[in-house]
């Protein structure tokens, strides 16, 4: 399901699982006998060993540490255990995991390409698992030799691993492998301050692409959610990683707000072109109905055009075209009001008109405010809402509320349907 996220992002790898590489295998679970190369290293250098401790105890000793007012950290019951007592106690079938020895002295010092300049006392890290009780590695371990074999140069994730990196350095160092630069952004919350969840509009990736949303919108308002760009225009993937820098991450949490990732979207939109829009929304069905029914592939991209402006989703285009293709007489509040205002003369007139050779609308639209004596709003609007039956754009709640523009309607509705819009309205006013 990654993997298919970020294909679908755009986010393709050089190298690892399907790809390929020299640093394989890449998936975790074939390599086994890589870790277990390390662990035995370690065991033989006395830096891991067995630890026989349960869960249970393992809870009541945390229990215990908290209650006195320290820190939970592994007490050491198993460090000095002899060789023997570790073959009797493995010899009655009791399971262990391994621990990684941390030195009781000294600190891990690390730069943070976020955070700064890193210390962690090793006396307050405790000694920490690396091998579970089932033979798996755990993600301190993993990761960590991962990341230095596959020649991993820096890590960037959340600020909640931060104290995992002083117990990897560590790792690394008793294994005299190199460690990569870490850095760790700070986390992604809610508009509220709080954790992400579906009330803040938070869906997975697969939810985004099944929604209608175009990848580069996502990945817009990715790149700037906890990393500030100079350039606030849309960009594309490689601007976006030209621009990307250290010192352009925050150290505050960056809030996530659905009205951003729309305004992304809609850019996004804007930056498509007309056959792309096209087959991005033609596939749209509700009640059976496609927009296909309505837009023959042959219109498709000037229709296309014509309501670029005015679309988030897909589901929009075919709004669009059951309100301006299909004589449903359907009118919003506002424009039931301006057809009310502009009075049925007006729109008799407008039907008169249109008799007339009209070889574009704005030469229509200038003979007709010659013949009322109106310009600007007042000859413009009313012809709108008659023509679309709404004022403002399906679901978009910005400042560039309006329709199509009314050159491209004059072609995509023809004018016997523009003239039956214009009678229809005459009966409303």
């Amino acid at each position: 399901a990654l993997k298919r996220d970020l294909t679908w992002l755009g986010l393709t790898w050089s190298e690892g699982p399907d790809v390929g590489g020299d640093a394989g295998p890449y998936v975790q679970s074939e390599r086994s006998g890589v870790y277990q190369q390390y662990y035995d290293q370690l065991l033989e250098n006395k830096q891991a060993y067995p630890c026989f401790c349960t869960p249970q105890e393992l809870s009541l000793s945390r229990k215990v540490q908290r209650s006195t007012g320290n820190a939970p950290r592994y007490a050491g019951t198993c460090a000095n255990l002899s060789d023997e007592e570790v073959a009797k106690k493995k010899q009655s079938g009791m399971e262990f995991t391994l621990r990684f020895r941390v030195p009781n002295e000294g600190r891990v010092e690390f730069h943070d390409h976020v955070r700064g300049d890193q210390r962690f006392e090793c006396n307050d890290i405790g000694d920490f698992i690396i091998m579970r009780s089932d033979g798996s590695p755990s993600f301190f371990f993993s990761n960590a030799i991962d990341d230095s074999l596959m020649n991993v140069t820096h890590v960037l994730r959340g600020e909640d691993h931060i104290a995992n990196t002083p117990r990897q350095i560590l790792i690394l160092k008793a294994l005299s492998l190199r460690a990569p630069q870490y850095g760790h952004i700070s986390l992604i919350v809610g508009e509220g301050g709080g954790p992400l969840s579906k009330r803040d509009g938070s869906l997975g990736v697969a939810e985004l692409a099944e929604q209608g949303y175009f990848p580069i919108a996502v990945i817009n308002y990715l790149a700037r959610l906890g990393h500030h760009y100079r350039n606030e225009s849309f960009m594309s993937m490689d601007e976006l990683a030209a621009e990307f820098g250290f010192e352009h991450l925050g150290k505050a949490p960056a809030r996530y707000l659905q009205s951003q990732l729309l305004y992304w979207q809609h850019q996004a939109i804007l930056n498509s072109t007309d056959e792309t829009l096209w087959n991005w929304m033609k596939q749209t069905e509700r009640d059976g109905l496609k927009l296909v029914h309505l837009v023959s592939n042959d219109n498709g991209i000037e229709f296309a055009k014509t309501i670029r402006e005015n679309v988030l989703m897909p589901q929009d285009g075919l709004n669009w075209a059951a309100n301006l293709l299909c004589e449903s007489g359907l009118f919003d509040d506002k424009a039931k009001g301006i057809i009310a205002t502009a009075g049925d003369e007006f729109f008799n007139t407008a039907v008169q008109m249109l008799d007339e050779a009209h070889a574009d609308f704005k030469s229509y639209s200038t003979a007709l405010g010659g013949k009322l004596g109106l310009k600007g709003k007042q000859l413009f609007m009313p012809l709108r809402a008659a023509m679309t039956g709404e004022m403002y754009a399906q679901g978009w709640e910005l400042d560039w509320k309006r329709g199509p523009q009314m050159g491209d309607l004059w072609h995509t509705l023809g004018q016997a349907r523009i003239k039956r819009r214009l009678e229809l309205a005459a009966t409303m006013a």
